[in-house]
């Protein structure tokens, strides 16, 4: 999977004696030639000066001064914050480290769209030897926005600015967008679900729109409807909760240390429910009420995606007063359609033996 995500850098990192991901010169390179970092012909000689420099030498002291002599502030302010960022990175000796110091901290002074491609980074490590299409897929929500639909029953999971984009332009880019404005009619751009007809297409694409371009299936189970009123309910064996529950379960190891199996469940029927986390904001609020007994409104309710549960391979690895009882996780969308599922909730909430 080395062609797989290059947009985030990963091919640019190694692994230290922990598994753990150290930068490289070239990996700062890459972050130079982002659009927040490229060279425009309206960039000034001091940009200019300073970002050939940093080319040279990623790792080179930038001194104030250096900075202040940009004419244009945004570039001054999108320079600031790399350097801070890879300064962060550095101090801490790998991505993983610098991660958890930002998460821990509470107050992550860094743009969204740094942790995303930090987290992304970090995913592509986690899943070293895996070739499972709806592995990768479902691992795109620990760092991407997704925008949710329920049809006919099903619930799909979309990228959410792919779609937005697809959208406002028909697949087409800024052409797009400008016939559309014009009022120009353009064709349907086809989104398909992730299936085994085109799983290898989805493995296949490299960055751009059509990389995330395929939604997700995250549907517990299917119900066909038989004759005679009969309906069968189906386990849904390609399902993206299940290939969601392998991604965070390996991403608590690969953190923690600790083994555990995650499965998705419909339903939390436990008088000795003792411990919950939520995977996003929605799902924390929603969680919270259901264990202190709130009724949900009927709104509130279908905006649960799903519920998990969470167990310890070793019970000795929690605190002793949970030990052997299970986790229970959850899922939310926003009244807008939209998760934002937050992976640091799985790394600071859960009840470690030793945690304070």
């Amino acid at each position: 999977m080395n062609n797989f995500w290059t947009a985030c850098g990963h091919q640019h990192l190694t692994r230290n004696a922990r598994g753990w991901l150290s930068a490289t010169p070239d990996y700062w390179r890459l972050w130079l030639q982002r659009p927040e970092l490229a060279l425009v012909p309206e960039s000034c000689k001091a940009e200019k000066r300073l970002h050939q420099a940093l080319l040279d030498a990623p790792l080179m002291q930038v001194e104030p001064a250096q900075l202040k002599a940009f004419k244009d502030d945004d570039a001054r302010e999108n320079y600031a914050l790399f350097l801070r960022f890879r300064d962060d990175v550095e101090g801490a000796g790998s991505l993983e480290s610098a991660y958890m110091g930002w998460m821990r901290s509470g107050q992550i002074q860094l743009p969204p769209f740094f942790i995303d491609l930090v987290v992304q980074a970090i995913v592509c490590n986690v899943l070293t030897g895996q070739d499972d299409a709806w592995v990768w897929r479902a691992a795109e929500l620990l760092f991407r926005r997704q925008r949710i639909t329920v049809q006919e029953g099903r619930v799909l999971s979309g990228d959410s600015d792919t779609l937005d984009n697809l959208q406002a332009t028909g697949g087409l880019g800024e052409m797009g967008r400008l016939l559309m404005e014009g009022g120009a009619p353009l064709k349907a751009v086809d989104v398909k679900v992730l299936h085994k007809d085109n799983e290898e297409r989805y493995l296949s694409q490299r960055e751009g729109l059509g990389r995330y371009a395929f939604l997700l299936d995250m549907t517990h189970e299917i119900q066909n409807e038989l004759p005679h009123g009969l309906i069968l309910k189906m386990v849904n064996a390609r399902s993206g909760l299940k290939a969601l529950s392998a991604v965070l379960a390996l991403w608590v190891q690969h953190f923690l240390g600790v083994a555990v199996k995650i499965e998705p469940v419909q339903k939390v029927d436990d008088p000795a429910w003792r411990w919950h986390v939520g995977l996003d904001a929605t799902a924390t609020a929603l969680l919270n009420d259901l264990y202190q007994g709130t009724e949900l409104s009927a709104q509130r309710q279908q905006q649960l995606i799903s519920l998990f549960k969470l167990r310890f391979d070793n019970p000795q690895d929690m605190r002793a007063d949970v030990q052997g009882k299970p986790v229970y996780l959850g899922l939310a969308m926003n009244e807008q359609g939209l998760l934002k599922l937050k992976p640091q909730n799985l790394l600071l909430n859960l009840p470690l033996a030793g945690a304070v």
